[in-house]
């Protein structure tokens, strides 16, 4: 599938139309962010990943007997 100039300008006029021009730089932004997280997370070792979640988990009350 070949896109010419005129199809990407028609796609890009399209989005504005869409979202405005003040949403596109967020959205994009929010695009970047996921994928360098999905990129992390494909580099990081799974256990340490396990690791990493059980440390942000609040420590659990200890019941009194």
């Amino acid at each position: 599938m070949n896109l010419g100039t005129s199809e990407i300008l028609l796609i890009c006029l399209v989005v504005v139309l869409l979202f405005g021009t003040r949403k596109i730089p967020e959205l994009f932004s929010g695009l970047g962010t996921g994928i360098r997280n999905f990129k992390k997370a494909l580099n990081e070792d799974p256990d340490e990943a396990k690791r990493k979640e059980l440390a942000a988990l609040p420590p659990k009350e200890k019941e009194s007997l």
